[in-house]
């Protein structure tokens, strides 16, 4: 069994969720001894795909004229295109339809969460599918004092760290962040994530980006060797996004044991528990509560962080390595085809 990983513009989406999800593919499938290409040109007995533009609408194509089975990855949601790029949000209101299209041609869907599932079976899309974890490789991302002492060294920050880690959205909630910031004074606000995408983003968010408060740092893009560092460093992992899939930085940061507060949305429901692994907020008054709590009481925050890291031990890449061989498997046989 061959399968042909695919996403186009993989040099633009390196630093997106979806290119890390390609990577992590990649590396659950060596640790199940599945053989796969990233060629579309290499022979292969089944398709993998992430992304939904034309590249892949055009590899779909071929696959189904070719007998060759297609298993989609829903990364991409009506719902998460909105408050992300410049005009996003009309884009958002076509995109249900379109999506809808795409998916449908799939023999088999994966999605990162049930809340994904229930979002596409919303729009009509009736195709089998499962829910596979994007995953996070555990032993990479674990706490590092070093790496942690490094970061602080580097950074110049000393005293209560409060971090992020995403796109500068305004999905992923950037101007909560900032807000927040802004009543914490004596805490250090670090928001890690490429801004070589700024000059598709809305103006306002531009402007908090040349101009944030004074103890806020955005540094751009960091390798995941410096995130490891940033995780095992902060304080506080603070996620206010209001829409995802999963949210594959969220899996790093409970990997590297770091005390979490997401914003209480669908998404997290089921797996994250307020209280147990994570604390939940809905609004900045409740954040600015949360992220003090966490902060002044050390104990509790080790607490929540060490039972973070039994959330991502069930979603480490060897066990989504697995699953995804099976599933394979499952779609070849269903499709006539044998798995060798």
């Amino acid at each position: 069994m061959k399968v042909l990983l695919y996403a186009e513009a993989k040099k633009l989406l390196s630093r997106s969720g979806i290119g890390i999800a390609l990577k992590h593919q990649m590396e659950a499938l060596k640790r199940a001894n599945v053989d796969f290409t990233l060629d579309i040109e290499d022979e292969y007995d089944l398709a993998h795909i992430n992304t939904v533009g034309p590249g892949a609408r055009f590899v779909a194509s071929s696959c189904r004229s070719r007998n060759i089975p297609i298993v989609w990855h829903v990364h991409t949601t009506a719902e998460d295109i909105r408050n992300s790029f410049l005009f996003s949000n009309a884009y958002s209101k076509y995109a249900r339809f379109s999506l809808r299209r795409i998916y449908s041609k799939a023999n088999f869907l994966l999605f990162p969460t049930p809340y994904t599932e229930k979002v596409i079976r919303s729009y009509g899309v009736r195709v089998p599918g499962e829910v596979v974890s994007n995953g996070v490789d555990i032993q990479f991302f674990r706490r590092d004092e070093d790496k942690a002492k490094h970061f602080r060294e580097r950074t110049g920050l000393a005293g209560p760290l409060i971090l992020c880690v995403a796109l500068p959205f305004k999905r992923k909630g950037i101007h909560d962040f900032v807000e927040v910031a802004s009543k914490l004074k004596e805490y250090h606000f670090v928001w890690i994530g490429s801004k070589g995408i700024a000059r598709l983003l809305p103006r306002d968010v531009r402007r908090i980006l040349k101009d944030p408060p004074p103890n806020v740092v955005f540094p751009g893009y960091m390798s995941q060797e410096e995130l490891v560092g940033a995780y095992s460093a902060a304080d506080v992992f603070f996620f206010p996004s209001y829409e995802e899939n999963e949210g594959i930085a969220v899996l790093e940061a409970l990997s590297c044991e770091c005390a979490v507060v997401v914003r209480d949305i669908p998404v997290f429901e089921g797996w994250l528990q307020n209280g147990v692994n994570c604390l939940k907020g809905k609004s900045n008054e409740e954040f600015e509560m949360l992220l003090r709590r966490l902060v002044e009481d050390k104990d509790f925050a080790k607490n929540l962080g060490q039972k973070a890291r039994e959330v991502a031990l069930e979603r480490d890449l060897t066990v989504v390595g697995w699953k995804l061989k099976t599933i394979y498997e499952d779609v070849l046989k269903n499709h006539g085809k044998k798995a060798e």
